[in-house]
């Protein structure tokens, strides 16, 4: 990671067993469908899917990461005999996957002065929406020996980056991997990218958003997902940085965490400092997973036996599913250029609690939310009152009443207004979907 030194599908509702999420926004409408079925009911192609999923695995992340970071590599340092090295190690791995090349002269590099991204692919099965591309990017290079502009020190010494990016490229190998195991491929085409120069002003990313290679020049790219620095997960938080690029890119990656249960820190935070800026400065959708810094970061001792391998899984498999989502959905995400502008300041604003007041039958108030119309935020809960009891909590997102999804705020009074006196709400949390019951004293009382 580079730091300056100073869904249109069929309509269901939310119950346990089924959980359906709407993202909804002027030109970008996401259904995703989760059903449980029984055993003797799955077919092959849901065992084969069942098993792709599966193949996202820890001990495999364990092994990339050992490789990418290992001395020999000299701390892959971009353009480097060490950068060179891992490369070759990338190449080997894609052709060992089965993904496609993707590079110049249909190979898997793709070079830009002494550098070379690591380009795969796998050919999206609809013949009009294969031609938009969702890309998922790690960066593979770190930054060699150190010196007094990339490294906090001491320099002179190999910088590994077990952490930094070797985890990103592990999670993207897997999530590469799985991805050739389903029975059936997206509808559009998935591109793997392991940028090369990511840590010399984000070179690898910006050479292929301007000029990408002649197996790519004629597509059109949907979306992206960068991994950056995704091996140190604590207390299963995941910091997702670009959720505001699209209307309803947070409700895809809530509804693709339903199996992970990962805590959720959706940040509004727009800085250069990795390879998802490039994307976000063209107009392109998209998201970065990162399980945030610590004291070894750009420093020696970020080596391979302090990374978190079990926690690699969860966050591959959270990259995996939403990236399905958003390669088989009918309408690509709409770029949102609000998010240019938005800062952490606002988001603090839109989520701050708003002042006592009486309260009405509910006891909550609300706010819209212009990046996710279709998601209220929690701004009061007033005590005493049927939303306290039934759990409500300041900064909860309303996303259903009684398994009916939400299309605004208006909508969200309207529905309340008409509810009997026990209700069902659904709420995002954190990234995590709850369903709470909320009831009146007199539907209580009974």
């Amino acid at each position: 990671m580079m730091r300056r030194i100073e869904w249109r599908w069929q309509q269901g509702d939310i119950a346990a067993g089924r959980v359906v999420a709407v993202i909804a926004g002027s030109l970008f409408a996401l259904l995703l469908t989760f059903s449980i079925r029984p055993s003797s009911r799955l077919q092959a192609a849901d065992l084969a899917a069942t098993a792709a999923r599966a193949s996202v695995r820890a001990e495999d992340a364990k092994r990339h990461v050992t490789a990418l970071a290992d001395d020999a590599l000299e701390g892959r340092a971009a353009g480097s005999r060490g950068g060179r090295a891992a490369g070759a190690y990338l190449v080997e791995e894609f052709e060992r996957i089965g993904v496609d090349p993707a590079g110049d002269e249909g190979g898997y590099y793709q070079r830009f002065g002494t550098m070379r991204n690591v380009l795969g692919m796998l050919r999206g099965s609809d013949p009009e929406a294969s031609q938009e591309i969702v890309v998922v990017g790690a960066h593979y290079d770190h930054v060699g020996y150190g010196t007094s502009s990339n490294s906090y020190g001491p320099t002179g010494y190999i910088h590994n980056g077990a952490d930094d990016n070797a985890s990103g490229v592990a999670g993207l190998l897997e999530v590469a991997e799985a991805c050739t195991l389903l029975p059936q491929r997206p509808r559009r085409t998935i591109v793997f990218a392991c940028w090369d120069g990511e840590e010399v002003n984000l070179l690898g990313s910006r050479h292929f958003v301007r000029e990408r290679p002649k197996a790519l020049a004629h597509h059109t790219v949907a979306f992206s997902l960068n991994l950056d620095m995704i091996g140190r997960l604590r207390e299963q938080r995941l910091e997702v940085y670009g959720s505001r690029s699209a209307v309803g890119l947070r409700r895809c990656v809530v509804q693709a965490n339903l199996p992970t249960s990962l805590q959720l820190v959706l940040s509004w935070e727009y800085s250069e400092d990795s390879d998802h800026y490039p994307f976000l400065a063209a107009g392109i959708p998209t998201l970065m997973f990162h399980t945030g810094l610590h004291e070894e970061y750009h420093r020696p001792s970020d080596d391979t036996h302090l990374v978190n391998f079990a926690g690699i899984e969860p966050v591959a498999r959270l990259a995996l599913e939403t990236l399905l989502a958003v390669a088989d959905t009918r309408e690509a995400p709409a770029f949102r250029e609000a998010c240019r502008s938005e800062t952490e300041t606002a988001r603090k604003r839109l989520e701050s609690e708003a002042p006592p007041a009486t309260p009405k039958r509910w006891g909550l108030g609300t706010r819209q939310d212009s990046g996710d119309p279709s998601a209220p935020v929690v701004v009061r809960v007033s005590p005493g009152t049927p939303a306290e009891r039934g759990g409500i909590r300041l900064g909860d997102r309303l996303l259903a009443v009684n398994h009916q999804l939400l299309a605004d705020q208006n909508d969200m009074v309207r529905q309340l207004a008409d509810a009997a006196d026990a209700i069902t709400l659904t709420v995002d949390r954190q990234g995590q979907l709850l369903d709470l019951r909320v009831t009146t004293e007199a539907d209580a009382a009974n």
